[in-house]
């Protein structure tokens, strides 16, 4: 039964490492991988000397700071509610509206998003404007606004998806705590700080341990999908300029040497974080 996971695995995962070479090559397609000339560290070289790089990086982690500050949180907030709530068809209704976006294309949120924050027709500014009569308000084209709007859509897609593995830890939790805690007289919210939150906290800890992993990656296609030639300047990030340079413009060597750079960074946050975590008590990827 595991012979089609491993294989998998082995095809899309470790055999594509093989091609991490051309990074060290002038990488030529009619010459092969194989056949190129070497150049040694040159394409690094040229990474770390281009101004390109030091601004799609930049916005890369800018965006992840803001998803890890603003984002990560919220499945967390969003699970405490939810584990209260006792009414089983209501709590079951509000799970499967939070759930149907991460299942939804980026391209159609995308566009529902863009929509809804249309300047001239959009719903949040008709509301801004006869509401509290605010002149409208360019969300997607403005390089203040847009990466807000990259966040709030982010969250919008993830957040109750990301609830399910914080309510599958609550419900290992002990119910015969609770039962006490309520006869020493505890209330709502010692419950939740004293017992709850210490029953999900290795969930925590582990899924902060990958998220540290993705610091370098931004989602090409929620990218693509809202960014235009106005906001360039905050939404031109890792993946785009790897898709624009790499497969567009066929750098391959180039980009090749911008993955592995990000790879590396990854594999560093990801060890960092980890030792932090098992310094603090609790039990890591390892």
């Amino acid at each position: 039964m595991l012979i089609p996971v491993v294989l998998f695995y082995l095809l899309f995962k470790y055999a594509p490492m093989l091609g991490e070479v051309i990074a060290f090559k002038n990488y030529r397609f009619a010459a092969g991988i194989w056949a190129s000339e070497w150049v040694g560290l040159k394409h690094f070289r040229m990474l770390l000397e281009s101004a390109d790089f030091w601004r799609v990086l930049g916005n890369t982690l800018l965006l992840n700071l803001y998803s890890l500050v603003f984002g990560f949180p919220v499945p967390v907030v969003l699970a405490l509610l939810l584990n209260e709530v006792r009414a089983e068809g209501y709590k079951r209704l509000v799970q499967n509206l939070l759930y149907i976006p991460h299942f939804i294309s980026w391209v159609v949120l995308g566009g529902i998003l863009i929509a809804l924050l249309s300047p001239s027709s959009g719903a949040v500014n008709l509301l801004l404007k006869h509401v509290f009569g605010l002149e409208p308000i360019y969300f997607m084209a403005h390089s203040g606004w847009w990466p807000v709007a990259y966040t709030v859509s982010s969250i919008w897609r993830e957040a109750g998806w990301g609830t399910i593995l914080y309510l599958a830890a609550m419900s290992s939790i002990d119910s015969q705590l609770y039962e006490a805690a309520k006869m020493d007289g505890a209330g709502k919210m010692r419950q939740i700080w004293h017992i709850t939150m210490p029953g999900i906290r290795s969930t925590i800890a582990i899924l902060l341990i990958l998220r540290m992993g993705s610091m370098m990656d931004v989602g090409l296609e929620q990218t693509l999908a809202l960014q235009n030639d106005s906001v360039l300047d905050v939404a031109d990030v890792i993946s785009t300029y790897v898709y624009r340079i790499g497969l567009q413009n066929m750098n391959y060597s180039y980009t090749t040497a911008l993955g592995l750079f990000q790879s590396l960074v990854g594999l560093v946050l990801v060890l960092g974080v980890n030792w932090i975590v098992r310094l603090l008590g609790e039990r890591g990827l390892w």
